[in-house]
């Protein structure tokens, strides 16, 4: 299906609703824009394959644009507002863009790029700048003739290096509503369909927000988009609209369960059947503590913008094999040696491959494509696990958060699982540091609750709490304090920023 389909069956019914401010955005309404859009990328002399890119904030606007280039056989790159000027511009130069388009309040980013393609401002002006608003003013409302099905090139962000674009090929089938597998299996699953009112609490630049959302729309739902995710917003958000869906990160359960015990039990959640969460690894105390909260509504997946696989598994699965992401929902899992090659057996912790017929490639980077794939054609996302007897897969950490102290593998996510469960701590990051003798040392960087704890006596709590759970070689020789950890609004840790600031120190 695709939206267009519902404009026609359903002008009015709401596409998208900014939750808060209630602005909505009709089918009828995303229909006709997103026509106006590929009228305007025409005139722009994009064709098919070409590349347009998109720096916004969450705005019911987002959508016209990415409609609009998914009718035009585009490929559009979503690039984070969180980015440096440097990082915007590599992937504008990298990924190949012929036009840009920012939201005017992101006015001071917008000025600072070096790039000299063709830009255009919306929801405001930027000065210099035409406006997307006055240019497709004038333009039909009725389809290009040309029409063709386009697709994301979305990049990582850029949390263990350089942002890489994850390249697929456009869809077989040309048509804008050309049956979907995947997001009609994946859609089944998670008991989604055209009555699902969808809460998407994070940015549309990452991938999951913005495929998941716009999957919602395929099917005829309607998408609360939240500007920017707030703790106790959310839960009054779910209430208000009577939202039966969402999707979260870890991150988001955590700080919903540290709000106070009267702030989360005065709001009416029982609308809600389908709180999904991905993007990494959930903590056993903090999922089991979602589910007594909220009830067996939780469905995890693990996945990457790669798409070479799926692992699923509902609040049933999860209360059987506490710890694990799923069995795989699309691809076959394998857990592999360090060669890539021999498969090793169940319950040994190796990298993570999918053998799938799904085709990616990472945009103009043939060694990291190379890597990421075995003489058999697996894939790998850089992720170490290990499977269960029933299949089901445990995540320990990415290969490159791995620390090496005495010759000793550590992977931070058990540390970190376990120390964000403390009363005092808000956030952590475990990461290693230069030791002399060891290689390395185990360094926890902690987010307090309130900042006025940290020192000696919550450092010392902290250790002990570490003890009761971790053996000693993954207890952390160092415990640091920081106001506020570099998140990007996805939920990702921007680990990479943490450790090379201890390595440059020496």
């Amino acid at each position: 299906m695709h939206p267009s389909v519902h404009a026609r069956a359903n002008p009015d019914k709401a596409a998208v609703i900014l939750a808060e401010t209630g602005e909505v955005l009709s089918y009828g309404a995303l229909d006709a824009q997103s026509n106006r859009i590929a009228h305007f990328f025409r005139g722009q002399g994009l064709g098919h394959e070409d590349v347009v890119a998109f720096m916004l904030d969450n705005h019911v606007g987002y959508y016209a644009l990415t409609w609009g280039a998914q009718r035009s056989g585009l490929r559009y790159v979503c690039i984070s507002s969180r980015l440096t000027q440097d990082e915007t511009d590599y992937i504008l130069e990298n990924s190949g863009a012929k036009l840009l388009i920012v939201s005017a309040s992101l006015a001071d980013a917008a000025l600072a790029l070096q790039s000299k393609i063709p830009h255009f401002a919306t929801g405001g002006n930027i000065s210099g700048w035409p406006t997307l608003e006055g240019a497709i003013a004038d333009l039909p409302v009725t389809p290009i003739d040309d029409e063709r099905a386009g697709v994301d090139m979305l990049y990582s962000s850029g949390t263990t290096g350089r942002p890489k674009g994850v390249r697929v090929p456009l869809p077989a089938d040309p048509a804008i509503d050309a049956p979907n597998s995947l997001v009609m299996l994946s859609a089944a699953a998670f008991g989604l369909g055209p009555d699902s009112i969808y809460l998407s609490p994070a940015p549309l630049y990452h991938a999951a927000p913005l495929r998941w959302s716009m999957t919602i729309h395929r099917l005829g739902g309607t998408v609360v988009l939240m500007q920017k995710f707030d703790a106790a917003g959310a839960l009054a958000i779910v209430e208000k609209y009577r939202c039966t869906a969402a999707q979260f990160v870890p991150t988001h359960f955590v700080r919903m369960l540290k709000l106070p015990e009267a702030e989360r039990v005065r709001h009416d959640l029982s609308t809600m059947r389908t709180a999904i969460h991905a993007a990494a690894p959930c903590p056993i105390p903090v999922k089991q503590a979602m589910i007594d909260w909220w009830g067996p509504v939780l469905y995890e997946y693990y996945a990457g913008s790669e798409g070479n696989g799926m692992t699923f598994a509902t609040s049933a699965d999860w209360l059987a094999h506490k710890g694990s992401v799923g069995r795989a929902l699309t691809g076959i899992v394998h857990i592999m040696g360090d060669d890539g090659e021999s498969e090793l057996p169940v319950r040994a912790e190796g990298a993570v491959y999918f053998e799938s017929e799904n085709v990616f490639e990472y945009h103009d980077d043939p060694e990291k494509t190379a890597s990421s794939r075995n003489s058999r054609g697996w894939t790998t996302l850089g992720d170490i696990g290990w499977l269960d007897e029933d299949g089901f897969l445990y995540l320990t950490d990415r290969k490159s958060f791995m620390i090496i102290s005495g010759g000793v593998n550590i992977y931070p996510q058990e540390i970190e699982n376990h120390l964000i469960t403390h009363p005092k701590v808000a956030d952590v990051a475990v990461v290693g540091g230069p030791h002399g003798e060891m290689g390395e040392e185990v360094i926890a960087v902690i987010q307090p609750h309130d900042m006025a704890d940290a020192g000696d006596a919550l450092r010392g709590d902290i250790d002990a709490f570490a003890r009761t759970k971790l053996s000693g070689v993954k207890v952390p020789r160092r415990i640091d304090f920081l106001a506020e950890l570099p998140r990007h609004d996805t939920g990702k840790l921007y680990k990479r920023l943490l450790r090379d600031a201890y390595w440059a120190k020496g």
